[in-house]
């Protein structure tokens, strides 16, 4: 069996709309997409707070190599 390129957006959008709704149906205990927008949090969260470590240091680093240029 052939599969035109035009029918692989249908073949895709119907495979997405099968996942969420498989996901929208299932009872056991959290459902994937409470656990998938979990995920998502916890790694914002976690790029946050690296950003906000490594910001300082990055800045400093920053004016070091630019005073340093300024001065050739």
């Amino acid at each position: 069996m052939q599969m035109r390129v035009s029918s692989i957006p249908l073949m895709i959008y119907l495979s997405v709309v099968g996942f969420f709704r498989g996901l929208k149906n299932d009872e056991r205990g959290l459902s994937g997409v409470v656990v998938a927008i979990l995920l998502i949090l916890i790694a914002v969260l976690a790029i946050v707070l690296i950003w906000g470590f490594l910001s300082g240091w990055l800045q400093e680093l920053w004016e070091r190599i630019t005073g340093e240029a300024g001065d050739l």
